[in-house]
């Protein structure tokens, strides 16, 4: 629990390598299917952030503080949500929106877990138990993020694992400005 206090008093800003496997359970007797993807990631507190994933597809998630944008490259698609509707009790929201853990502790029970793969992790589950996340475990190596794993309503894991961790360093404002490409087409939502 004091790694991720500390983790989000102290990062103002980062940045990172990732990389995510997302397992789907099991069905009607096949075996669970994972994909890998894999790109980078910053944030500037609060809530700002952009995820770039490069392979297998390309995507950018980036939120500005008002709107969280979704460019699915592939679909020429972008999506636009008012942020403070959708951000709430996410994941970004745990590493990237709350000044502490009271602010935390508004949408989540958090609770330190038993150590695992060399990681102290804090489970983290949304008091609201009408949106689509079960459950976050966020894994520290020292006061250094390491990971999360989540857990959907649908059964399935996303283990994300972050490398080349840098806090607290300079990420332009631009680097959270999102303009729609040229011919794409924008949905609200």
């Amino acid at each position: 629990m004091e790694s991720l206090e500390n983790f989000v008093k102290s990062a103002s800003s980062g940045r990172a390598e990732f990389s995510q496997v997302v397992t789907a359970p099991a069905r009607d007797g096949q075996a669970a299917r994972s994909k890998t993807s894999s790109g980078s990631f910053e944030f500037a507190r609060p809530n700002r952030f952009r995820f770039i994933y490069k392979k297998p597809f390309e995507q950018t998630i980036v939120a500005d503080g008002q709107t969280l944008w979704l460019h699915d490259v592939d679909l020429n698609q972008v999506t636009a949500r008012k942020q403070a509707q959708v951000l709430g009790s996410t994941p970004a929201a745990l590493i990237a929106s709350a000044p502490d853990l009271g602010a935390l502790r508004k949408d989540f029970n958090l609770e330190a877990v038993a150590d695992k793969d060399g990681l102290q992790w804090v489970q983290a589950t949304p008091k609201a138990k009408d949106g689509q996340l079960a459950s976050v475990k966020v894994g520290f190596r020292g006061n250094e993020l390491a990971a999360l794993d989540i857990l959907d309503s649908f059964g399935q894991r996303s283990l994300m694992t972050f490398s080349k961790m840098e806090t607290n360093v300079a990420v332009p404002a631009e680097a959270f400005q999102f303009k729609p490409p040229q011919g794409a087409t924008v949905v609200k939502q």
